[in-house]
């Protein structure tokens, strides 16, 4: 049954993508909110989708949490789900996110039109000077630079080491640091395929003033992340 209503709902989520997408190409020659106004409807219509086929719906907590202006968002990631809830959770959101992402036919489109923020994971340092300039000036520009410091999906009860780039950001940026802690990996599967039904939780933490060293940082940002999404998941 879980199998079916995975095919049925990936069959829902690329077909609206592909219709939407290209009813709103003229979007991409328009000032970048109206694509991002565009995106929201899609994505309203997709979470309108996996309630009804999955029984999955989410809240959204903490919102007090966000400063306003420019921040640096360090989320847990466990699933595709977020990649795209972001774009609707956040005000103005640069997503900080693998390069080959933007050749996707439409998605990748609509990624670059939002003004994201695309990395060669294999460019070393030449990679990592690119990232903290471009967030730098998204930062400036009053945008949330969202990353996700783990590199990569996770499985609920999975806290490894964050990525450097993470680190980078924070001593450079010099802006409040808000840990983002779900539970999106109890319910979907890493590509959004379903687990089981019930309610997504996303919660923004107390953010993380600037001015910490490297380590100290790195320290308490895995502490509140792992913490806050260990307890969302035991009461899932």
């Amino acid at each position: 049954m879980k199998t079916l209503q995975s095919l049925f709902f990936y069959l829902y989520m690329y077909g609206l993508m592909v219709v939407m997408g290209l009813m709103g190409l003229p979007l991409l020659l328009a000032p970048r909110a109206w694509a991002r106004a565009w995106l929201r409807v899609y994505l309203n219509l997709l979470w309108l989708g996996m309630r009804v086929i999955y029984g999955i719906t989410f809240e959204v907590r903490g919102r007090e949490n966000l400063p306003e202006g420019g921040a640096l968002i360090a989320s847990k990631h466990m699933s595709m789900w977020e990649t795209l809830a972001f774009w609707g959770i956040l005000p103005d959101p640069a997503i900080i996110l693998k390069k080959s992402l933007v050749y996707f036919p439409i998605f990748g489109w609509y990624a670059v039109k939002l003004g994201n923020i695309a990395i060669d994971r294999k460019g070393g340092a030449r990679t990592l000077k690119k990232m903290l300039a471009d967030a730098a000036t998204r930062g400036a520009e009053g945008r949330q630079v969202l990353i996700f410091p783990e590199g990569t999906r996770v499985k609920p009860g999975e806290a490894p080491e964050f990525k450097p780039g993470i680190a980078g950001l924070y001593l450079s940026m010099n802006q409040p640091c808000v840990p983002v802690a779900l539970n999106s990996g109890v319910f979907l599967q890493s590509y959004c395929g379903k687990k089981r039904k019930g309610r997504i939780v996303v919660e923004f933490l107390e953010p993380i003033q600037p001015g910490l060293d490297k380590q100290t940082f790195l320290r308490q940002l895995h502490e509140r992340i792992d913490t806050a999404s260990r307890t969302l998941e035991g009461m899932s």
